[in-house]
């Protein structure tokens, strides 16, 4: 069985003298110490040795609010450096320093950070490594700018400034013309380019044609146009543009490519007709759609009432169903029904119970994802032989695990559930501890490293 103690690591319920024990085994565990960046309960002492341990800790840290500008030298530490710019919480002076960093990958980064000085703008915009400009236009929404870089003799450059949305539309008509067809296909595809002008690019090659199937401004004539193109994968942009009319979506149904009319059914503003006659054409699976998301209570309750199962699955993935409906769908007579719905919440435990009578390891593992399972039917399904896969991995997740089947689902062979059960916070602290006694050597007291400050105040980058 694979070692749980990453999990343990992130385990809320781990006690204090265990922590403790973690974070002195991190000095030689890389994984071991990134799992412990994300606690949010570390002590200052117990930050900075793991800061001190190397920069990507450094940087995990940082995100979780646990350093601060204060804590970090950018000469010796540029990736956390970067990581505060990027969040807004680093020195705004460190910025003209890293763009002019000798590693061009610290200076890219730096690129993609919102709210440059302009200073450090120019700098960037004028690098003479091609990926810097390049990360800079897709990023800046300096006007001045990004028509700077519109021009720039490197397509790679042009094609990044074509697909920043903060591109003024004249500057994105320009780029419909470029010689690059990387570039073309890019502005071909941006909602900031004018839909009149990049719907005059039809005869294009196939790939900028793609991407105007993509776009959500263009006329209505260019979309049927586009509804003719032989390339299935051109079709299948269409097919989930947002742009797109009743009349092209009535069209599209008409398909004979199932990748099609699988795309359509993700359509979020689809006819309830047509995603009822596209149920029982092509398979959807079990997925909350966005139309069915977006359902009105009585919509819903007609989706329910079709004698059609695939279509009551569908309803049955939404889960602010009203009670009537809810609980219509849990008496239904198809597993497949009564698997979609059995994770709804607010199902009373006599219906889950009900459900599990019924039909068994089919809807275990759902029935086990419902947030208001009961911990006696959580271990019910926990001891079943043999207990589906699923089912013990929602449950490792529950929040009403109890210590029994946490147990179980501990010395289960997947890793995943053994990992979830670790990390859950109902474990008791006996199963904790044991599990760090088995990771980890005996201890034998703290063995401090002595490069590492043990008194408050800010982390010395080393």
């Amino acid at each position: 069985m694979p070692s749980p103690l990453y999990a343990v690591a992130l385990n809320p319920a781990l006690p204090p003298d265990l922590l403790g024990r973690l974070v002195a085994a991190a000095d030689a565990d890389e994984d071991l110490a990134r799992a412990l960046a994300d606690r949010a309960d570390l002590a200052p002492e117990q930050v900075r040795r793991l800061a001190a341990r190397d920069e990507d800790t450094a940087v995990r840290l940082a995100l979780g609010g646990l350093l601060h500008a204060s804590d970090v030298d950018p000469s010796t530490r540029p990736l956390v450096a970067l990581a505060l710019l990027d969040e807004g919480r680093g020195d705004p002076a460190w910025a003209p320093r890293l763009a002019r960093h000798p590693d061009p990958y610290v200076r890219r980064l730096l690129a993609s950070c919102p709210g440059l000085p302009d200073e450090t703008a120019e700098l960037l915009a004028a690098d003479p490594t091609i990926a810097v400009p390049a990360e800079l236009g897709c990023h800046t929404g300096r006007t001045d700018l990004l028509a700077r870089l519109a021009a720039h003799p490197e397509a790679e450059v042009r094609l990044w400034v074509a697909d920043n949305r903060a591109t003024p539309p004249v500057l994105l008509t320009r780029l419909l013309d470029d010689d690059d067809v990387g570039v073309r296909r890019q502005a071909a595809g941006n909602p900031a380019t004018p839909g009149a002008a990049a719907a005059l690019h039809l005869d294009d090659r196939p790939e900028v044609r793609g991407r105007l199937a993509e776009h959500p401004g263009l006329p209505s004539a260019a979309y049927h146009r586009l509804a003719e193109e032989p390339a299935c994968w051109i079709r299948c942009n269409l097919a989930v543009n947002l742009g797109i009319d009743p009349a092209l979506m009535h069209r599209l149904a008409a398909d004979r490519d199932t990748d099609v009319l699988g795309r359509l059914a993700h359509h979020p503003a689809l006819p309830l007709d047509l995603l009822e006659r596209l149920a029982v054409t092509v398979r959807i699976g079990p997925v909350l759609l966005p139309r069915i998301a977006a359902a009105e209570p009585a919509e819903l309750a007609r989706l329910a009432d079709s004698p059609e199962p695939r279509v009551r699955m569908l309803a049955a993935e939404h889960r602010d169903l009203p009670p009537t409906v809810r609980d219509r769908l849990a008496a239904d007579p198809d597993a497949a029904v009564a698997k979609s719905v059995a994770p709804h919440p607010g199902l009373p435990p006599a219906r889950l119970t009900a459900l599990l009578d019924r039909f068994g390891a089919k809807v275990a593992a759902a029935v086990a994802a419902n947030p208001d399972a009961p911990a006696v039917l959580l271990d019910r399904i926990a001891t079943t032989e043999p207990a589906p896969l699923r089912a013990l991995r929602a449950i490792a997740a529950h929040r009403r695990a109890g210590p029994g089947a946490l147990a179980r689902c501990l010395a289960s062979a997947d890793r995943r559930t053994a990992e979830a059960a670790a990390g859950h916070p109902g474990l008791p602290p006996g199963a904790i501890a044991a599990l760090v006694r088995e990771a980890l050597p005996p201890f034998t007291g703290s063995r401090p490293d002595p490069g590492v400050p043990v008194t408050d105040g800010p982390m010395t980058a080393r």
